[in-house]
């Protein structure tokens, strides 16, 4: 994910990463000369290791971690940044249509997700794991949503898929704010 941010120019750019854990992606893009990074965190249980890290790092002027804030759910004072990033994350949530629009509304050049492949095995993983989360007390979920919605949602919001590709089990897709005047940003579907 980080090469395929940094091949679409992430020198001097922002980005916004949603649910990023310690932050490695991050940190790594600050590294190839992004000027800032945020990363939005609902559990602070990555915040003692993430802290060492940005010191290690030395980027504590540029990289900024929230936690509690779900981006999704309206009345966030969030900056919108270049690039908006979600590693394993719309499959975390059972709302991809907010997700991911507020993800658009908040990328000015480009969001880039990952979500696992809708195959019968991914589905079938998914319930079981689902089903042992249940028996543990845990009211964690994991969510296989169609790739297509998910893309018409990116679609609706002004933006252009120019990548979509298959690592392993999971899916990389890339999409970009469309030129104001385009097809994407004139449709009334």
């Amino acid at each position: 994910m980080t090469d395929l941010i940094s091949a679409l120019g992430v020198e001097g750019r922002s980005v916004l990463e949603i649910g990023g854990g310690i932050g490695a992606m991050q940190l790594e893009l600050l590294a190839r000369g992004a000027a800032s990074a945020v990363n939005l965190e609902l559990s602070d249980a990555y915040e003692g290791e993430a802290a060492e890290l940005i010191r290690q790092a030395g980027v504590e002027s540029a990289a900024t971690r929230i936690v509690g804030i779900d981006l999704a759910v309206p009345g966030h004072d969030i900056e919108p940044a270049d690039f908006v990033i979600l590693h394993r994350v719309v499959c975390c949530y059972p709302d991809f249509t907010h997700l991911l629009g507020a993800a658009a509304a908040h990328a000015r050049r480009a969001i880039v997700f990952t979500y696992p492949s809708p195959s019968w095995v991914t589905r079938a993983l998914v319930r079981l794991e689902n089903a042992w989360m249940a028996m543990r007390g845990s009211r964690y979920r994991g969510f296989i949503h169609s790739p297509e919605a998910m893309i018409d949602v990116l679609r609706r919001s002004g933006m252009v898929v120019s990548d979509d590709d298959r690592v392993g089990n999971w899916n990389v897709a890339v999409a970009v704010r469309a030129p104001i005047g385009s097809a994407a940003t004139t449709s009334t579907a």
